[in-house]
């Protein structure tokens, strides 16, 4: 008898069917055809062992498992459900009419319990595409997509709990996760307040200009670069950042989520993100961990994907290897990335918002009096480090100094960072409104057609952008930095056009262009 269950595999952030057919026929042995992996091959023994703890027996035949398409490589564990559903059916040891409508994916342990697996969003909504009825996934898998409540996801803990679903005999209704027992734990846990997740700018005395060129930061999801000596306040500076950008929208949301679940990063989180992520990997991270990589079809997004949507935080920025931080050129730029390999190429989008942290020199304490230690050359070649194609993408470049120790003494409170984030939302509602409908959702994201739509400038600001950039010497890619950031200041200050006061503020941030770098 002839058996198909209906899988899925995630290619990138999207997932792909895949139909597991079982025939039983004279013979003897298992064989598992359709390019599977070891960890796949491997399930075979797990899946019998769990039928005979379940009290199935393994017919005395040949089966033969083919995992269609034969010409697509099959990673993972997920398998095992699905295979294990199949033998059942094929040898006729339980009726199960409802298994073609459902996908099913999930691991076995020999016990017949479920566990979970990863790319479940992705999963789920290939199934909507495909006009399945419903979703079987292991439990804490099926936690990921309560917020798509067009189809039915049933989490199920054992064979015991999918066989009762696929049997049709009872309702099933108690394994819906939104009435599982899970479900309302972690709703309840997470309805909970974080208190005390982010550092307030209002414990961070001083640094007004910081600030100041953060919030623009936040507002229009502009890359920034903050440069200062050893405890000047950078890394607090950045941490505080993530507590003053706005929800993320639902659009934003199922984007970011689907890095995670399939990154397998969100195991036991409920529903799709609301938090905007904050990534700080280490400067020794590899190129792969930073942009992606993986074996043959198995390409796993990295840190500028797992960051999108939020904040990838480097510190010691000009620390890293000079591979590394030229590998972000692409990224920063195109906001997404391309992993090629033999057989298979993926793209993963990337727009996350960078902010890096580094000394002015090797010592760390150049423009700090005469603290500095360092020559003429070796202030030039570390500043050097951070190339120009690689500058020209950091829109927003910034000076922090230590805070006068009076200040520091005296104390006080500074503005709050609910009052800063109440600005930025605004300005992020703004520009929602102004891109809705374009796959678009922030300033920092427009092209030359945007640019000239939503940006007119008057005569006045021309003159003065011209001059602006003959002083300093700007590329072109410069030119429209100061542009998008004049428009996100406009935005701040609920202003509908650009004036010359917010392209001169613009054009502040960008004194790593001058032609003396030196001349901090």
């Amino acid at each position: 008898m002839l058996v198909y269950v209906h899988g899925a595999k995630c290619v990138g952030i999207e997932a792909v069917p895949i139909v597991i057919e079982i025939e039983i026929t004279l013979g003897i042995g298992i064989h598992l055809v359709g390019l599977a992996d070891a960890a796949v091959k491997e399930s075979l023994l797990r899946t019998v062992t769990a039928l005979q703890a379940k009290g199935f027996h393994i017919p005395g035949k040949k089966i033969v498992i083919n995992l269609a398409p034969a010409d697509m490589h099959k990673q993972g564990s997920g398998y095992d459900l699905p295979i294990a559903l199949g033998i059942i059916a094929a040898s006729g040891q339980r009726e199960l009419p409802g298994l073609g409508k459902y996908l099913i994916m999930g691991e076995l342990g020999l016990d017949g319990s479920i566990r979970g697996v990863s790319g479940t969003l992705p999963m789920v909504e290939m199934a909507l595409r495909q006009g399945f009825q419903g979703c079987i996934l292991p439990e804490t898998s099926a936690l990921e997509a309560v917020d798509y409540t067009q189809a039915q996801v049933f989490g199920v803990r054992t064979l015991d709990d999918v066989l009762c679903i696929l049997e049709e005999k009872e309702d099933p209704g108690d394994l819906l996760i939104w009435n599982t027992e899970l479900y309302r734990k972690t709703r309840s846990s997470t309805a909970l307040p974080a208190t005390g997740r982010y550092m307030d700018f209002a414990d961070i005395i001083g640094h007004d200009g910081a600030k100041r060129g953060l919030e623009i930061a936040s507002a229009g999801h502009h890359n920034a670069i903050l440069i200062g000596s050893p405890g000047s306040g950078k890394s607090s500076l950045a941490k505080a950042l993530a507590g003053i950008l706005p929800p993320m929208s639902l659009e934003e949301s199922a984007v970011t989520s689907k890095f995670y679940s399939v990154a397998g990063k969100s195991a036991g989180g409920m529903g799709l993100m609301r938090q905007r992520p904050f990534r700080a990997p280490h400067i020794s991270a590899s190129r792969a961990a930073l942009l992606g990589g993986g074996s043959g079809e198995n390409i796993l997004p990295g840190e500028v994907s797992l960051a999108s949507g939020g904040i990838l935080f480097l510190d010691e920025f000009l620390e890293a290897p000079k591979a590394t931080l030229e590998s972000l050129r692409g990224p920063l730029e195109d906001r997404k990335v391309t992993i090629s390999r033999l057989k298979s190429k993926i793209e993963y989008p990337a727009s996350f918002m960078l902010i890096a942290a580094s000394n002015p020199c090797p010592c760390g304490y150049y423009g700090e009096g005469d603290r500095c230690t360092c020559t003429v050359g070796q202030r030039a070649g570390y500043l050097a480090r951070l190339s120009g194609p690689v500058m020209d993408r950091i829109d927003i470049q910034l000076l922090v100094h230590p805070v006068e120790t009076s200040a520091l003494v005296r104390g006080g409170k500074a503005e709050a960072s609910e009052e800063v984030a109440q600005r930025v939302r605004k300005a992020r509602d703004i520009q929602l409104k102004r891109f809705q409908g374009m796959g678009i959702f922030t300033n920092s994201e427009m092209g030359a057609r945007e640019l000239e739509r939503f940006c007119p400038l008057s005569e006045d600001c021309k003159q003065l952008l011209e001059n602006l950039i003959d002083r300093l010497g700007l590329s072109a890619r410069a030119y429209t930095r100061i542009i998008k950031i004049a428009r996100t200041i406009a935005d701040l200050s609920g202003t509908p056009y650009i004036l010359p006061v917010h392209l001169s503020e613009a054009a502040s941030y960008r004194f790593l262009d001058r032609k003396n770098i030196l001349d901090l």
